[in-house]
C-alpha cells in the first residue's frame, strides 16, 4: 500500500478520533440519544464534535483525489504522497486548532487542505 493510501486510511480514522474527545468530556451522554446529547456539549468538547462533522465531510473529496491521482499514471507517485501527507497534516493542524479556538489558523489550514486535493484532481486531468 502506498504511503497516500496510508494517509487515506489515517484520513478516514480521525472523525473517530475526535468524536472520542468529545465523548470523554461528556460522562453524562446518553447512548440512547448520542445526537441529541453531543448537541449540549459546549467549550472545547463542542467544537471537537464539529471537528469530527467536517472531518467527516472532506473526507470524500480527499480519498477520490487520491485515488484518481493514483490510477492516472501521468502523476509521479512520490508527488502524490508528498500531497497526501501535507493533507493528512493541514487537517491534524486544522482539528487541533479546532479544538483550542484558533479559527484564523484553523481557516488557513482548511484552505490548505482544499488546496491539495484539488490540485490532485487537476494533476489527474
Amino acid at each position: 500500500m502506498t504511503i497516500a493510501y496510508w494517509c487515506v486510511l489515517t484520513c478516514a480514522i480521525m472523525p473517530y478520533l475526535l468524536i472520542v474527545f468529545a465523548k470523554a468530556a461528556c460522562p453524562n451522554l446518553d447512548n440512547r440519544k448520542p445526537r441529541e446529547s453531543l448537541d449540549t456539549l459546549t467549550g472545547w468538547p463542542q467544537r471537537a464534535a464539529w471537528a469530527q462533522a467536517n472531518a467527516f465531510e472532506s473526507f470524500p473529496m480527499f480519498a477520490a483525489a487520491v485515488i484518481i491521482a493514483s490510477l492516472i499514471e501521468k502523476i509521479d507517485s512520490t508527488l502524490i504522497d508528498t500531497l497526501a501527507v501535507s493533507y493528512v497534516l493541514s487537517r491534524i493542524v486544522y482539528s487541533i486548532c479546532y479544538v483550542f479556538d484558533r479559527h484564523i489558523l484553523r481557516s488557513t489550514a482548511w484552505c490548505i487542505g482544499v488546496a491539495i486535493w484539488f490540485s490532485l484532481f487537476v494533476m489527474s486531468a
